[in-house]
Parts: structure tokens; C-alpha cells; sequence
């Protein structure tokens, strides 16, 4: 008795189309209004990490920083109330040992009690520029490569599916940092170049059973055969991907502020690559026209045979 599941997948393509093209949709709009909150790799300048014994009052901090000279200051709370993030960009004219003990004595006079500087970070605008550039690059050539591998692997249809499906996996990923406002710095980048690589295996192992059946059985629809790959490695793709999910999750909640953007990054590509690789990769190859006979060996020339 056969023990392979029987989802029909493909079935549930257009809402998946719908719900992935309003997100993309979102996540672009996002990106034009909104913009990424980029971290002090990329900008320059100085990252500020204060704890008080308090609650922290915002506004007066932010005013005493205004009336000091330091109107374009972010200030937000990080993990509590009682943790402040302050950014400052690059500051000219001043040593990094002066603008700290200057930053600290205005922050402390605003609230009742002093706080305690517990981080402090400084990227110079230069380096931030080189950063950004090379981290784009960076992006730039992993996506360049994966489409050179799946291009020589695969038949073009599921290629170019694979390749927009990654393309709608990194955006949407990115798209929850611009959305909510999170600080997208040199970890986050890190995550989604891990994430093209993670999103690329799991479409690559359904590709692969993807062929296979079309080459070993008689079933004649592409519809069947993809619905058939995706339940043969839903086992593979589930354990895998909850696996990770735990890990990323310990890393979340236990992992510290420092892989905070990692772990999120990770943790939202992670879903966002599973369930592409479910409802959109082969979905799309089969809107693209896929057929039997793309996938079928190429057959060798009959006079090839004749020769002795």
C-alpha cells in the first residue's frame, strides 16, 4: 500500500500568486516610501547602546540632543524601556572620545538618574559608502551565480521559475525590514546570501524528482507530476526546514542583540522559502508552459547508429 501523500498543491496556485504578489507588491511600495533602515555599517557614523535603571523618556532625550546641535539624532528603545539605541550620523570636528563623553552628558541630563553606556560603535562614512557597494555586489553575483548553476542544470522553464521565485524570496525578506522599520546592517545582508543559497537547495531537490518522474513513469500531465515531486519530498522539505526553524528560533530569543537581524532574517526566509518552493517555484514553471517533453533526454541522431 503506497504511503506517498496525495496533496494537490498546484491546485491552490492562485491564491498563492495572489498572496505572494501583494506582499512583493508591499514589500517594493515599502522600499520607496519607507526605505531600509540601514544599519551603521552602511551609513556611518555613531551607535550608541545606553541602559538606565528607569524608564527612559524619549522626548527629553531627544530635545536635549536638538538643542545641542544633534537634530538629525534616532533614538529608539531596544528590548525595553529601560535600553536606549541612539545614532548619530558622522560628526566632523570632534574626536570619538569627546562626542562620547559629550553624547553622555546630555542624554544623562535629561532623564532623572545617569545611565551606563554599554556599547558603542563608530564606521566612518567612507567605509560605510565601500560597505554598502560590496555588499550589493555581493548580492549582485550570488544571484548571478545561481542562475548561471540552475541554467546549466535545469531546462529554462524551471530555471528562470527558480530564479523569480528567489527574486520574490529575498524581496519579501527584506521587505519586512523596511516595513517595520528594522535595522538592516551587515548580519541581515549575511542572512540573505545564506538565504539564496538555503531557497536554491530545496527547489533543486524538487526539480530533480521533478524529472525523474517525468523520465520513469507514464503519467502523462505536468500537473500530476509536479503535484507527485512536491509530495515525495514534502518529508525531506518539512524535517529540514523545521530544524532550522527551531534553531533560528533559540537564536531569537537566546542569541543575543549582536545576531538579532541575522536570526530574523533567517527565520522569515526560512518560511519564505519553504513555502515558495511549495506553492511558487513549480507553479510557476508550470504557468511558463512546462511540458513532457522539456523534460524528456534529448534523443541521439538515428544515423549516428548506422555508423560502424
Amino acid at each position: 500500500m503506497s504511503t506517498t501523500r496525495n496533496i494537490d498543491f498546484l491546485s491552490k496556485k492562485t491564491f498563492a500568486y495572489i498572496f505572494s504578489g501583494s506582499l512583493f507588491i508591499i514589500s517594493i511600495l515599502s522600499f520607496f516610501i519607507n526605505g531600509l533602515q540601514l544599519g551603521i555599517d552602511f551609513t556611518g557614523g555613531s551607535v550608541y547602546e545606553i541602559h538606565y535603571d528607569q524608564s527612559v523618556d524619549l522626548d527629553k532625550m531627544r530635545n536635549a540632543l536638538e538643542q545641542q546641535g544633534f537634530a538629525d539624532a534616532n533614538l529608539q528603545h531596544f528590548g525595553s524601556s529601560q535600553e536606549v539605541l541612539l545614532r548619530l550620523k558622522p560628526v566632523t570636528d570632534i574626536s570619538q572620545k569627546q562626542l562620547t563623553e559629550k553624547v553622555q552628558s546630555i542624554t544623562d541630563s535629561s532623564q532623572a538618574q545617569p545611565g551606563e553606556i554599554r556599547r558603542v560603535e563608530f564606521v566612518g562614512p567612507q567605509v560605510g559608502e565601500d560597505l554598502i557597494n560590496n555588499g550589493g555586489l555581493a548580492l549582485l553575483f550570488a544571484f548571478i551565480g545561481v542562475m548561471i548553476y540552475v541554467s546549466i542544470r535545469f531546462e529554462w522553464k524551471l530555471s528562470v521559475a527558480a530564479i523569480v521565485a528567489l527574486f520574490h524570496d529575498s524581496i519579501i525578506t527584506m521587505g519586512f525590514f523596511s516595513v517595520f522599520g528594522w535595522e538592516f546592517d551587515l548580519t541581515v545582508l549575511s542572512a540573505i546570501l545564506a538565504l539564496v543559497g538555503y531557497s536554491t537547495n530545496d527547489k533543486i531537490v524538487i526539480y530533480d524528482r521533478i524529472r525523474e518522474i517525468t523520465r520513469t513513469t507514464r503519467i502523462q500531465s505536468m500537473n500530476e507530476i509536479i503535484n507527485l515531486a512536491i509530495n515525495e519530498t514534502l518529508s525531506r522539505t518539512i524535517l529540514v526546514s523545521f530544524t532550522v526553524f527551531l534553531t533560528l528560533l533559540a537564536l531569537v530569543f537566546l542569541g543575543g542583540k549582536i545576531i538579532h537581524g541575522f536570526a530574523i532574517a533567517m527565520l522569515i526566509g526560512v518560511i519564505k522559502g519553504t513555502y515558495s518552493s511549495i506553492y511558487i517555484g513549480s507553479a510557476l514553471a508550470l504557468s511558463f508552459g512546462l511540458s513532457r517533453e522539456d523534460l524528456m533526454p534529448a534523443k541521439k541522431d538515428a544515423t549516428l547508429d548506422q555508423l560502424p
